[in-house]
């Protein structure tokens, strides 16, 4: 049995990944019950730290991700998840979140 390790706020880091390109489509955190739901649905689901509620990716876009596998870390603290998407993971209507390279000239000084 696998004693994966939330945070003191009951969350962990999921890394959702292409399942055909291993194209990094996005990070979100799951609690214990987004987990169970994320397994036993084979969609996808999230704990939103900004609303405090469950919620299923692609609720409002119907961009479901159906879930493929699930991977743990050496140190049990972070989710690598698998899985399809039926359309545009980032909300603002990208393939992934991550579509944006940082560089020195974007990077605002502190």
């Amino acid at each position: 049995m696998v004693n994966i390790e939330f945070d003191e706020k009951g969350l962990i880091p999921a890394v959702i990944q292409d399942a055909d390109t291993s194209e990094v489509l996005m990070l979100g955190f799951m609690n214990k019950e987004s987990l169970r739901r994320t397994m036993e649905s084979k969609e996808i689901w999230f704990y939103s730290r900004t609303r405090q509620k469950l919620w299923q990716k692609g609720e409002t876009s119907g961009n479901i991700i159906k879930l493929v596998n699930i991977k743990y870390n050496c140190e049990n603290n972070s989710l690598l998840v698998a899985g399809h998407p039926t359309g545009p993971v980032c909300h603002t209507g990208h393939k992934t979140c991550y579509y944006r390279d940082l560089t020195e000239d974007n990077l605002k000084k502190r």
